[in-house]
């Protein structure tokens, strides 16, 4: 009894009659909210002129999407035109020496940005990881690898290492974290994966190719290096039929969803409306949970495109990048609460897997999960906010598995059973409602502020309790009903076969997973392995 069991078309209907109503009362309150605020004196500096042929100012709070897509726009279009460039020009006259064009243009793209300083000291780190490499112990691997990417996040070595970067250019600090603290993720899993091959050890030459190829430098995502290594030097360029119109399609859809994300922020100041205290006490409750939502939502379409934007350049190089994230909206559990599969899939490869094994063990799930939490913490820069984050996440997966095997003992096997399967697939939904908030709940601290998720915590569970709170909750339930109708039918296309033999009733998950905050660029890459089985 699990994902393909169907429910009665009218039950479904409702379900979404329900939630379409919901969304838009909340995103009419959010909206006037907009429109009657828009001269406070708080919203002076994040609400800037816009389209004023349409009267309307925009919402500038976040500045990592207004530097990518506004200020830096022209930029990064000219950098990423001349990789494509020179990558189509080279498969074309040599395609085996492809991964070699793109390490020089990236290299020299870097050098014309941030100098030469700079690229010393991204070699100076790539030389000493490789060094290391060649000893073939992969705890020394991570203790160098983690030490270095400490450098980048604690002080007084910060500061030291910026001081080589000559320049006062506005990307100069950002260029720069991010070069470097996925330069060290990138050298870690060469180091690893040389760890791993039997006879010899792979060249340097080939980290370089890896770490210098320009799309995924700056802001990743990150391929494990055994992953670009074959794809990067695999001789066949064919393509599949229908790929090109595929990557176009892609590189359409994420244009339109640039446009949608100008049109919201032109007209439901959902970044800023947050960070006003005073204002969001006179919000209505569903004024507080859509803004929450929103906010939610918006994180994984910033992910999404950015991401999405260099897949797509990836691609047209003949590479399978990591995919983008998987919306919040279709989250109820822990472990698919990533907001960066390259980072997820870094740390499953080679922390999460390697120290939980078949994840059924609750002692071993617990040390995989603690020390690959405490990697993410590091990744993320060390503060309270991190720490909190990485505490409640790593609880929820736990709280998880442990309620999991409960439920797979007497008398719940028997109960499930003796149900229905639309009645099972009833029960675990209400479950996950309340993993859903908690998902919520503590994306929210990371993303806005630990005063904001007390606020929508306090509202929609205390203050708003029983009306809101019940209200939220037949919403919630609403919605992870069309989850699973969804992923119901994705089962049965990818598996036609008879129904599977029934799972105990999945557990009630605590106050939950959180994401990152936007500011920690490749935020909220969770360490669950993607292809683990889900408990609903």
């Amino acid at each position: 009894m699990g994902v393909k069991a169907a429910l009665p078309k009218y039950e479904l209907y409702c379900y979404y009659v329900i939630l379409s109503m919901a969304m838009l009362w909340a995103a009419s309150w959010i909206f006037d909210v907009s429109a009657s605020n828009v001269n406070r004196k708080t919203f002076k500096s994040s609400i800037q002129p816009g389209w004023y042929y349409f009267g309307r100012k925009m919402d500038t709070a976040d500045p990592e999407w207004m530097m990518w897509f506004c200020r830096f726009r022209e930029h990064i279009v000219f950098a990423l035109s001349g990789h494509v460039i020179f990558a189509k020009i080279c498969s074309m006259l040599a395609p085996q020496y492809r991964s070699l064009v793109y390490m020089v243009y990236g290299l020299l793209a870097v050098l014309s940005t941030m100098g030469w300083t700079y690229v010393t000291l991204i070699l100076s780190h790539c030389v000493l990881l490789y060094s290391i490499s060649l000893v073939k112990l992969r705890w020394l691997c991570f203790a160098a690898g983690l030490t270095t990417l400490a450098t980048f996040k604690m002080e007084p070595f910060v500061s030291w290492q910026a001081g080589f970067v000559t320049g006062n250019f506005e990307l100069r600090h950002i260029l720069f974290y991010g070069g470097c603290g996925f330069t060290i993720m990138r050298c870690m899993s060469f180091a690893l994966e040389n760890c791993e091959k039997k006879e010899g050890n792979y060249s340097i030459l080939e980290l370089l190719k890896y770490n210098f190829y320009l799309p995924f430098f700056y802001f990743g995502p990150i391929m494990t290096f055994d992953k670009f290594y074959i794809q990067a030097n695999n001789p066949d360029l064919s393509r599949k039929e229908r790929e090109m119109w595929n990557i176009s399609m892609q590189a359409v859809l994420h244009l339109g969803v640039i446009i949608m994300v100008a049109i919201i922020f032109h007209f439901m100041y959902i970044l800023t409306i947050p960070s006003d205290p005073k204002l969001l006490k006179h919000l209505s409750d569903w004024a507080v949970g859509g803004l929450a939502y929103l906010n939610l939502v918006y994180d994984w379409v910033k992910a999404a495109v950015m991401f999405g934007v260099i897949n797509t350049i990836s691609q047209l190089d003949h590479l399978d990048p990591p995919k983008p994230p998987k919306c919040i909206t279709m989250l109820y559990v822990f472990s698919e609460t990533h907001f960066d599969r390259g980072i997820n899939d870094w740390l499953c490869k080679y922390v999460y897997n390697y120290l939980g094994g078949k994840h059924d063990n609750v002692l071993d799930e617990l040390i995989a999960s603690l020390c690959t939490f405490g990697v993410t913490a590091l990744w993320l820069g060390p503060g309270w906010v991190v720490f909190i984050w990485a505490f409640l996440n790593c609880f929820g997966l736990n709280f998880e598995l442990w309620m999991t095997k409960f439920f797979k003992t007497e008398p719940f096997v028997s109960i499930e059973l003796a149900m229905s399967e639309s009645m099972s697939r009833r029960i675990r939904a209400v479950f996950n409602t309340f993993n859903f908030w908690s998902i919520v709940l503590y994306n929210i601290l990371a993303l806005n502020s630990l005063d904001f998720a007390k606020l929508v915590a306090k509202r929609l569970l205390l203050k708003g309790f029983p009306l809101s709170t019940i209200t939220a909750m037949i919403v919630t339930y609403c919605l992870v009903q069309i989850i699973k109708e969804r992923e119901r039918k994705q089962a049965l296309i990818n598996d036609p076969d008879p129904i599977p033999p029934p799972a105990p009733v999945a557990p009630p998950t605590p106050a939950t997973a959180p994401a990152t905050a936007a500011q920690m660029d490749a935020t909220a890459a969770q360490p669950v392995d993607p292809s683990k089985e889900k408990a609903e």
